[in-house]
């Protein structure tokens, strides 16, 4: 049995801030702001980042009197946990549903992303996953 996370799903805006500290590394909720193209106030984007800290996706630390955040988890990690809860949602958590839907939007998939994605299924099979 896989381990599951244990942090709550992010919403859009939440999701573009978890961006910008994945991209920085760490960041200030002024700078997080910045990234943003100045889209929120900066009081909005405090109180994003203390949800963030709440549901255990971020976590900061003192500079000064700043804040200074990154994030609590590797992207990678984060990417699977999303990845997984997108499965779990809208395919019943069938992973063919998921590439059927992917291969299904032809324009979003180039020959070379599909060569890319055969060899991965092939060292997936070679590996026994």
């Amino acid at each position: 049995m896989t381990k599951r996370s244990t942090r709550l799903p992010l919403a859009k805006r939440e999701r573009e801030i978890m961006d910008v500290l994945y991209r920085l590394g760490r960041a200030t909720a002024g700078e997080v702001l910045e990234a943003l193209g100045n889209e929120r106030t900066y009081s909005t984007v405090r109180a994003q980042l203390r949800v963030l800290e709440q549901k255990g996706h971020v976590s900061h630390d003192l500079d000064g009197t700043r804040y200074v955040y990154t994030p609590a988890v590797p992207r990678q990690t984060a990417r699977v946990s999303a990845l997984r809860h997108l499965m779990e949602t809208f395919f019943d958590g069938s992973p063919e549903g998921v590439v059927a839907a992917l291969l299904g939007e032809t324009k979003a998939v180039s020959p070379q992303s599909l060569d890319r994605i055969a060899k991965l299924v092939a060292q997936a099979r070679k590996e026994g996953r």
